[in-house]
């Protein structure tokens, strides 16, 4: 945070400069005001005073125009800043960092806290800095001009001061309790939009806009707690101000009377009176948008310092060792932070550049997790994982990344076009390479269908194709980038049989050229496969085809009756 401040200095600094030239030229206009009383009184030409007056009004005017828009240039650049890193971070996150945070809060510090963050570090520390110097120059010609006077004007508003000093730290206070209670609401908000058709099909409407409700009306009264001593802060400096007015104006008036004191010197005293309230309310309510902002800012820095993937410093271009296994697991075992329980353990296992492997077992097994671990989302407690011959720790994860194809089991797309989502991973894709990636996927026809093809606007997550066809989607996706390992997880799950029978044509093709390892549930899916790995509590039972397994291994002759045996068949 420190460092993006420090790369807007220049424009900060320049606003706040223009800022206290503006404070001077206010600061000398009581005493040319005075100059002009006291000309008036001696009947001296007054030309000179009226114009050197009218210039400092512009001069003012002028300073305080370009002291705003600098400090509000540097402050939107802050957010600019502030949010691109926040976002490059986020996006370089590992995920299981990531997946620890509440999406509605994530999205709460991003775009609302750098809001408040950008009031905290550019226009509230301007205008402590100006309204703080410009209250001392009051302070400082009000004692030049009378400091008996002085005197009684501090010690009405330092009372006052104090006040506003403890009102600004019950308003940073209030603040982190709202600001906790609005992101509370984003995330529930969240929550149930991103699962509405289950709301829905549960009837739980009613039930979830009570909870939201509740949450809605927690930060409304923690918001209000922070508008209420907020709006503390300029009564308790206007009692002050007043009452000191009061007792200027009644002692000056009883001074002047005697001739203690100047006419000239109590009017403009009474004017610094006055132009020392605007400063020290600036001041204060400056301070209590400082508070409100320190929260802002403490959350963005604790979201910026989530953990990142390890930078890859650049090297030599990684080189596939000849006749090396696509992927080998040697002796892995990973388990998820604070679970104790290893999700992989001690598994060993190579596959060759190409053929089709099937990766069977009950859920929970540990199956998703493999391919984490080869994707390089997770790293291995124990053992190594190779990639054509190499360690994937020692590799570039955009070098490793860019060689493996994933289906994720929710296929997820993204909203836009159907071409946008196809050629998410390789934007330069030729269309000849789409139109082969389209047809791989059996998903020509479906295209020609579109209203406007491959320039059809999906919804949220895909909205607007059915579930198989946003599966097949994101198999063309993965295909067009034309992996060495192509990762599969549960691919088929959402399709028809005439869909499941084409793609599995296609992925035995896809098998030529490249290693495909499918996470399947359908045994069908896997009877298919060259060879097939059975998982069971993170563990690698055993290996073999179909026909090897079906005889040898209880656990996959368990998962492949219970599909394959005839309707009505004893299981």
């Amino acid at each position: 945070m420190n460092e993006i401040v420090r790369r807007h200095r220049v424009l900060l600094g320049l606003g706040t400069l223009l800022g206290l030239a503006g404070t001077a030229a206010t600061l000398l206009q009581p005493l040319l005001i005075g100059d002009l009383i006291e000309a008036v009184a001696l009947e001296r030409a007054i030309a000179q005073p009226i114009a050197l007056i009218a210039g400092l009004f512009a001069a003012d005017a002028l300073l305080a125009a370009l002291h705003f828009h600098l400090i509000g240039r540097a402050g939107e650049n802050i957010v600019l800043d502030m949010r691109t890193t926040l976002t490059g971070r986020l996006l370089h996150s590992q995920v299981r960092a990531y997946q620890k945070l509440e999406h509605g809060d994530v999205f709460t510090r991003t775009i609302a806290d750098t809001s408040l963050a950008r009031v905290a570090l550019s226009s509230s520390v301007a205008q402590m800095i100006t309204a703080g110097l410009s209250t001392l120059g009051c302070i400082a010609v009000m004692a030049w001009i009378d400091w008996k006077m002085l005197l009684v004007t501090v010690g009405c508003l330092g009372i006052a001061s104090a006040c506003a000093l403890g009102l600004a730290r019950a308003v940073r206070t209030a603040a982190v309790a709202n600001r906790e209670d609005t992101s509370a609401y984003g995330s529930a908000l969240l929550r149930v939009l991103g699962a509405l058709t289950t709301v829905k099909a549960s009837r739980a409407e009613l039930r979830e806009a009570e909870h939201l409700a509740e949450l809605a009306d927690a930060a409304r009264l923690s918001g209000i707690r922070v508008t209420r001593l907020s709006a503390m802060l300029m009564p308790a400096m206007n009692v002050g101000t007043q009452v000191s007015l009061a007792v200027v104006i009644a002692w000056g008036m009883a001074r002047t009377a005697t001739g203690a004191l100047p006419l000239e010197d109590l009017t403009a005293f009474v004017m610094y009176l006055f132009y020392l309230v605007s400063p020290l309310v600036m001041l204060f309510m400056a301070v209590g948008e400082f508070q409100q902002g320190r929260a802002a800012i403490d959350r963005v820095k604790e979201l910026a310092l989530i953990e990142q993937e390890t930078v890859d410093a650049p090297g030599a271009a990684f080189r596939p060792v000849p006749g090396a296994p696509a992927v080998e697991f040697e002796n892995v075992t990973f388990a998820y932070p604070g679970t104790g329980t290893p999700a992989v353990d001690g598994t060993s296992f190579s596959l060759p550049a190409t053929g089709v492997t099937a990766i069977v077992g009950p859920s929970g097994s540990g199956k998703t997790t493999l391919f984490q671990l080869i994707e390089r989302f997770h790293t291995p407690d124990r053992g190594t994982i190779r990639f054509s011959g190499t360690d994937t720790a020692t590799l570039p994860l955009g070098e490793l990344r860019g060689r493996i194809g994933l289906v994720e089991q929710e296929a997820p797309l993204m909203r836009g076009t159907v071409r946008e989502n196809l050629v998410y991973a390789c934007p330069d894709a030729s269309p000849e390479a789409v139109a082969e990636a389209l047809e791989a996927a059996h998903l020509t026809a479906v295209v020609d269908a579109l209203p406007n093809g491959l320039d059809t606007e999906l919804g949220e997550g895909g909205t607007g194709l059915s579930g198989g066809q946003r599966q097949r989607l994101a198999i063309a996706r993965a295909l067009l980038a034309r992996p060495d390992v192509l990762l599969l997880d549960e691919a088929t799950a959402n399709l028809d049989s005439d869909a499941e029978t084409a793609l599995r044509e296609a992925i035995t093709t896809i098998g030529t050229r490249c290693q495909v390892l499918t996470i399947a549930h359908r045994m069908s899916t896997a009877a298919s496969a060259d060879r097939i790995l059975v998982v069971e509590a993170g563990r690698l039972r055993a290996s073999g085809t179909h026909a090897h397994l079906m005889d040898t291994d209880e656990t996959y002759r368990r998962l492949a009756d219970q599909q394959l045996a005839p309707a009505g068949a004893p299981s």
